[in-house]
């Protein structure tokens, strides 16, 4: 399987970090580049979930915004990884 490493933009290589159920660990935001398929699959359906929850929003707005992130940038990988192939 042919594997392109990508540099991580400055602005993604602070410390931003997502605590993933699914995964079992923390995720951080550069670490999106390197997710084997699956596992950014995963990311993807947990942040998500977190999306969906409008009342969890008002909860924990940090965790909304932090989940948002880390979905809108998988699926950019997602889609530029499915386009090399």
């Amino acid at each position: 399987m042919h594997k392109n490493q990508y540099d991580v933009p400055p602005q993604e290589s602070k410390e931003k970090w997502f605590r993933s159920h699914l995964l079992a660990r923390e995720v951080e935001l550069g670490d999106l580049y390197s997710l084997q398929p699956n596992e950014l699959d995963l990311i993807m359906a947990e942040t998500a979930e977190i999306r969906s929850d409008i009342d969890g929003k008002e909860k924990n707005i940090g965790k909304y915004r932090t989940a948002g992130y880390f979905l809108e940038l998988a699926k950019i990988i997602d889609r530029r990884k499915t386009l090399e192939d």
